[in-house]
């Protein structure tokens, strides 16, 4: 039988002592102490995963939104954006990655994928027409739901600069995925995340989605274990 690394064997300890839903507070400061714990170097990412009370296959019940991180997301994040005239310099002044307009989306379509975030100001939704299925697949299509569909391209750049974060629920399992800091964050800005993430997730409730809305809720960090919690008790706090 093999020998169970440190990690896995601290991680199977967790599991049997934390059953059923945790404290989020408490959760933030378990996750912290296992990276700690098992010598990672890395500056980890701290994610939540929320499975939702809704019909996916219905159009009516389709979450897609963005939040502003209160503490920001702690990532760098490349911005592209599809616009005309000065609003390519604007979007390039506000810190863009790369901005432009016809010659941009010949480079995407030529293979150039090297950005996060790709927004469009509504004039140039067109142009991207022929690369629909390269980036809808990659979640990068620009979605007027989630905020990057927009006039003010330049606003756009800095708020996710700022830690403004995209989700939406997946087809499959009607998982919403999020990161929602990083480990080197105070126990504090987490849980303020959390919160607003949680909060988010919330306002975006479809109304014809019936009965429990947060089926199970978890957080994680991204080589650490899971904790259950309690979306209203976060909110509630």
């Amino acid at each position: 039988m093999a020998k169970l690394s440190k990690k896995r064997k601290k991680i199977n300890e967790l599991k049997e002592e934390f059953k059923g839903q945790t404290d989020a507070k408490l959760a933030i400061t378990e996750l912290k102490k296992f990276i700690s714990e098992t010598g990672s170097k890395a500056n980890q990412t701290f994610e939540l995963a929320a499975q939702l009370g809704i019909d996916t296959k219905a159009n009516d019940q389709q979450v897609r939104a963005s939040v502003s991180l209160p503490a920001g997301s702690g990532k760098t994040v490349r911005v592209a954006v599809i616009a005309k005239g000065e609003k390519v310099q604007e979007a390039k002044d506000a810190g863009a990655f790369e901005a432009g307009t016809e010659e941009l989306v010949k480079k995407m379509e030529e293979g150039w994928m090297d950005f996060d975030v790709l927004v469009a100001a509504p004039d140039c939704m067109p142009l991207l027409g022929k690369l629909g299925r390269v980036l809808g697949p990659r979640g990068l299509m620009p979605n007027p739901k989630d905020g990057t569909v927009t006039p003010d391209v330049a606003k756009a750049v800095k708020e996710l600069q700022a830690g403004k974060v995209s989700f939406r629920a997946e087809k499959t399992g009607a998982v919403v995925h999020m990161p929602f800091g990083k480990a080197d964050f105070s126990d504090e800005d987490l849980l303020k995340n959390l919160q607003a993430a949680i909060q988010e997730i919330q306002k975006s409730k479809p109304s014809s989605s019936k009965g429990a809305y947060f089926k199970s809720t978890f957080i994680s960090t991204s080589q650490g274990p899971s904790f259950e919690i309690n979306p209203d008790a976060v909110l509630a706090v």
